[in-house]
């Protein structure tokens, strides 16, 4: 297998960073806004732009302050729900919720329910999360003529829908412990589609008995004896990251135990999928490691792409020998051709003939079918900043725009080459926005607050400026010992933002405490507390 060159740019500044102040301005304050700046989810429908994790939209083409909150969503704007997978085709939109779960083992994610819209949302139906009946029939089922014993799903809880997708009327919902979910009818019913035990590489209604294990006694950490059930509690192949139905109509279901793929699983009955699965076995033709979370196709070449995340623990004869990564396949899964060693990716997309993979560390791009990468983990306009502690987390694409889901905002273009827009939640310091309507007046805030260097990067102080002038800030510790400081010019009446990193003037980091910030403009001071929390 040939190696090939990974390519990483990087902005390099002409002083030592701990140094750096930047000033952005002057920033709108937009009433109509999306609800926070965290977004791991972007989808688009012919018309719109919608993110996570309360299904805002904008338009394409005019997304700056006009963020909508659709009507009939009352699980989201009422609820507990939030988005955490969708996809679209042509005017259909599918979105996947979940929740925070409390439990006495502390918060979990679960499973919430769907809503589907076949107008791009202007009205909705929700779909109510699958769980099972304590019934008989939900403790066995029949494949390949065969009846076996299952485990029934009774509880929401581990089974947030990570990965979702609808082709033709069908969705699919990967959703961890409750596995594989298909509805033929757009989410008026759902079932359960059967995955190969972990390690089998094929699984064919043959007649062929298979054998799904779970652990029922152990000793020192090793299983001692099994019975045969089938459930993701015992079997990694059934837990789902993710899915995704290709061009020929084949469904790949990313698990816990590699790459599941299945030319029939569409439209056949339950009982005669076939499933083929790839796992991990450190080939270098194979995958990077067998916990595969984004499926993503190249519309131009067909290919289909895969982040793989390391999974072996102590337990595996593997570990230590599987990687982050991406990896794909020109020939529906025979073999994989292996990317980004190392890297944490989230997500990947495609525009205008270029790759894109959004990782923990940046966003990564590749104009030659994936052989090199340049990696960009810096944008920043006049009003806005994605700071490099930001994680890409989603894209989503058409023939005239890529937005980019991050940790800080929403990032979009028309063209790669020129231009990139930021979109944040800048709050007013006077009045509120469409979610906080009744919020007070304020002079100047600092966010996030509490403060963490390490977590943030940088901390915002937000003020207004009435005319041109010096902007002077100054930062005191508890003891009122000035710790840093620095001047920056406004340019005309409106908004700004001091961005300070956390760092003292002789370029240390300073100790967790409260400090006290004071910017000086020509007619008045403004003031406010800072809590950093390393």
């Amino acid at each position: 297998m040939k190696r090939f060159c990974v390519l990483f740019l990087f902005l390099l500044l002409s002083v030592p960073s701990s140094l750096v102040a930047q000033l952005l301005g002057p920033i709108s304050s937009e009433y109509n806004s999306f609800r926070q700046n965290g977004i791991s989810t972007v989808e688009l429908s012919p018309d719109f732009v919608w993110v996570s994790p309360f299904l805002n939209y904008a338009p394409h083409s005019s997304v700056t302050g006009n963020w909508e909150i659709p009507n009939g969503v009352d699980s989201l704007t009422n609820g507990v729900g939030r988005v955490f997978s969708m996809d679209s085709q042509g005017d259909t939109l599918v979105v996947g919720l979940g929740f925070t779960s409390s439990t006495p083992a502390g918060n979990v994610p679960a499973g919430y329910g769907t809503y589907v819209s076949t107008d791009q949302g202007n009205e909705w139906f929700f779909s109510p999360f699958l769980l099972d009946r304590y019934i008989n029939e939900d403790t066995t089922f029949e494949y390949g003529g065969q009846i076996y014993n299952r485990q029934r799903v009774i509880v929401p809880e581990q089974s947030p829908p990570y990965s979702i997708t609808v082709h033709d009327g069908v969705i699919f919902s990967a959703n961890w412990a409750s596995g594989l979910l298909r509805s033929p009818d757009l989410g008026r019913s759902w079932e359960r589609i059967i995955l190969p035990p972990f390690g089998v590489k094929e699984l064919l209604p043959d007649g062929t008995r298979y054998n799904w294990r779970n652990c029922v006694s152990s000793s020192g950490g090793t299983c001692t004896a099994y019975e045969q059930l089938y459930t993701a509690v015992s079997d990694d192949n059934l837990k789902g990251f993710a899915v995704m139905i290709d061009r020929h109509d084949r469904v790949w279901y990313g698990s816990a135990g590699g790459i599941n793929i299945s030319d029939n699983a569409l439209k056949a009955p339950l009982d005669s999928i076939r499933w083929k699965n790839v796992g991990f076995n450190y080939d270098p033709d194979g995958l990077l490691a067998r916990w595969v979370i984004e499926i993503a196709e190249d519309p131009k070449t067909g290919f289909v792409w895969l982040t793989n995340w390391i999974a072996e623990g102590s337990g595996s004869n593997l570990q230590g020998l599987d990687n982050y990564g991406v990896v794909y396949s020109k020939d529906g899964g025979l073999s994989f051709e292996q990317r980004l060693h190392g890297e944490k990716i989230l997500s990947i997309g495609f525009f205008r003939g270029s790759i894109y993979a959004a990782g923990e560390q940046g966003l990564f791009i590749s104009s030659d079918g994936g052989n090199t990468w340049e990696m960009n983990n810096r944008f920043k306009t006049q009003t806005n900043l994605i700071t490099e502690k930001a994680s890409f987390q989603s894209i989503a694409s058409n023939d005239n725009y890529l937005f980019i889901g991050t940790s800080e905002g929403l990032l979009w273009t028309e063209d790669p080459e020129g231009p990139w827009n930021i979109e944040r939640v800048n709050f007013p310091l006077t009045g509120g926005n469409n979610f906080e309507q009744e919020s007070s007046n304020v002079s100047s805030y600092a966010y996030p607050n509490p403060y963490s260097p390490d977590l943030h990067g940088q901390i915002r102080i937000r003020f207004d400026s009435s005319t041109p002038e010096n902007a002077q800030l100054r930062i005191f510790d508890f003891s009122n010992t000035l710790v840093y400081e620095t001047t920056e010019q406004t340019s005309s009446t409106g908004g700004y933002e001091i961005l300070w990193n956390g760092y003292n003037m002789k370029g240390h980091q300073v100790d967790n405490g409260v400090y006290f910030y004071q910017i000086t403009l020509s007619n008045k001071t403004l003031e406010g507390k800072i809590l950093v929390i390393h």
